[in-house]
């Protein structure tokens, strides 16, 4: 309900308190912004930062780009046994893929980052993820 912020392009995940933001946002004020309303929010005991900033503009090329990337590694997660991949929320920006959210194990991580490194149109990961608590 914060003015503004309905516009910034942010995943939220949330386990017994701790909130991770990830996301791709236009400026550091929109970030700073971000953390500021999440910290305020009851029940909230931690906020983990996973937020990045654009940079320069996407074209729409790579919009669709990213959408594709995207849909693959939720495609090759879903596919994978080991890894429940509702826990995982993956956001494309430029070909950098980010994954956040909590899983079971450090081998749940280690397996979901080679699984978005090996898909096709991703230049990089940016792991946000944590393990269950």
């Amino acid at each position: 309900s914060e003015p503004g912020i309905e516009s910034f392009s942010l995943q939220v995940e949330t386990r017994q308190g701790v909130v991770q933001l990830s996301g791709f946002v236009d400026s550091q004020a929109q970030i700073d912004q971000a953390l500021a309303v999440t910290r305020g929010v009851t029940g909230v005991t931690e906020v983990e930062n996973g937020v990045t900033l654009k940079g320069t503009p996407s074209t729409m090329g790579t919009k669709i780009d990213d959408a594709t990337v995207t849909g693959l590694v939720k495609t090759a997660l879903l596919a994978d046994p080991e890894i429940n991949s509702l826990d995982i929320s993956v956001v494309t920006f430029k070909g950098e893929v980010q994954l956040t959210g909590f899983v079971n194990s450090q081998g749940q991580i280690d397996q979901a980052i080679q699984i978005a490194r090996a898909t096709e149109g991703a230049s990089s990961v940016k792991n946000e993820l944590s393990i269950k608590q």
